[in-house]
């Protein structure tokens, strides 16, 4: 499974990315989630443990990566995310649904779609509909919100429900809709790898 995580600018993809690749390495038996950073906005997978440790080092690192699309940029990840074999891939893209996004997204099989304002998902859905992405979750990123709400399987097979306070700096592994995800991602892994 190779997860898109598709959504608006500073929706929380990158904190989201991180919440769930800490959570899914506590259950049980899940597979290593892998991570690949498809962005080049200077937020690698090091980032959100940076941030963590030492906030001003990470704005600094921040700024030095930082940098635009290129074509050798999204050829580069755009072959990572093809080649990748391993069972639980999560790819973290840019906010915008472009042709980059697009080329890089291409091999990629599922989506969770994560957005502040959830009328900015149509343009997310549509997205992912022309590559093919199945969307597993669609979750309210509620950055001034108290608590989340755990998703749950609407009619249309795509889980739905809300996280709070998204924020750089902040552990939301244990967040009651991380791990919810997280469970999702290993349960739908584990049914791939059987079949």
């Amino acid at each position: 499974m190779k997860i898109v995580l598709c959504g608006p600018p500073r929706s929380g993809k990158s904190c989201l990315r991180e919440g769930l690749k800490q959570a899914i390495r506590r259950v049980p038996g899940a597979p290593y989630p892998y991570v690949i950073t498809a962005c080049p906005d200077g937020e690698g997978s090091w980032f959100q443990e940076t941030v963590n440790l030492d906030p001003e080092l990470a704005a600094k690192l921040k700024v030095a990566y930082k940098s635009k699309f290129t074509p050798e940029f999204v050829k580069r990840v755009a072959d990572s995310v093809e080649s990748c074999e391993l069972p639980l891939t999560l790819v973290d893209i840019g906010g915008i649904p472009s042709v980059e996004n697009e080329a890089i997204c291409a091999s990629a099989t599922h989506a969770i779609l994560l957005a502040g304002d959830l009328n900015n998902l149509p343009e997310w859905r549509q997205f992912c509909g022309k590559l093919g992405l199945r969307i597993v979750a669609e979750i309210h990123s509620n950055y001034h919100g108290t608590e989340d709400t755990v998703p749950v399987l609407g009619e249309d097979s795509v889980w739905k429900g809300s996280v709070h306070h998204l924020e750089r700096g902040e552990l939301v592994n244990e967040r009651p809709t991380v791990v919810g995800l997280a469970e999702i991602l290993v349960q739908m892994a584990s049914q791939e790898k059987n079949n």
